[in-house]
């Protein structure tokens, strides 16, 4: 018997921001907390980048719903790093339903890999930062990776972006 790894989306109509990730870490699913692991970079860009008015915490996640932030994942059964998700569980077609749902109006990828799966794209393809618009689709970021794994390839600057865009 598999247990399923699940966060629960935080999400309502016309949030000004919802971030996305590929699945929940292990440590996330075991806390049931948004980018708990405390190597991940999450909380802090999210401050240092000027998107939230204080550091956060990982179990403070579902406050950021006063402040219009939301959060799901493309897999909402998967946990672990990007290559131990099994393709199957990633929901594209799910995902793209709950953003016409609660039509957001920013939507920010927090790693290449989520959006290369979203996009259907290979993620050397995909760009950091403010994507072409799709007047189908909310705007879209992708950020780099907050992951302590991902630390090579770690930008503050796209975070910052997308503070400056949210707060347009």
């Amino acid at each position: 018997m598999t247990i399923a790894h699940r966060l629960p989306d935080q999400l309502r109509p016309n949030l000004r921001l919802v971030f996305v990730g590929t699945a929940a870490s292990t440590r996330s699913a075991q806390l049931g907390h948004y980018y708990a692991h405390p190597g991940n970079r999450f909380w802090r860009a999210l401050h240092e980048a000027g998107i939230t008015p204080r550091r956060y915490q990982p179990s403070e996640f579902a406050k950021l719903i006063d402040l219009g932030i939301g959060f799901t994942d493309l897999s909402k059964t998967g946990a672990g790093m990007d290559h131990q998700i099994a393709a199957e569980t990633i929901d594209v077609a799910g995902f793209r339903a709950k953003m016409e749902t609660y039509r957001p109006r920013t939507i920010a990828f927090t790693s290449k890999k989520a959006a290369s799966l979203f996009y259907g794209r290979p993620s050397v393809a995909i760009a950091l930062g403010r994507q072409k618009r799709d007047a189908s689709l909310p705007e879209i970021f992708v950020l780099p990776s907050p992951s302590g794994a991902a630390s090579g390839s770690w930008r503050l600057e796209p975070w910052r972006e997308l503070a400056a865009w949210i707060a347009a």
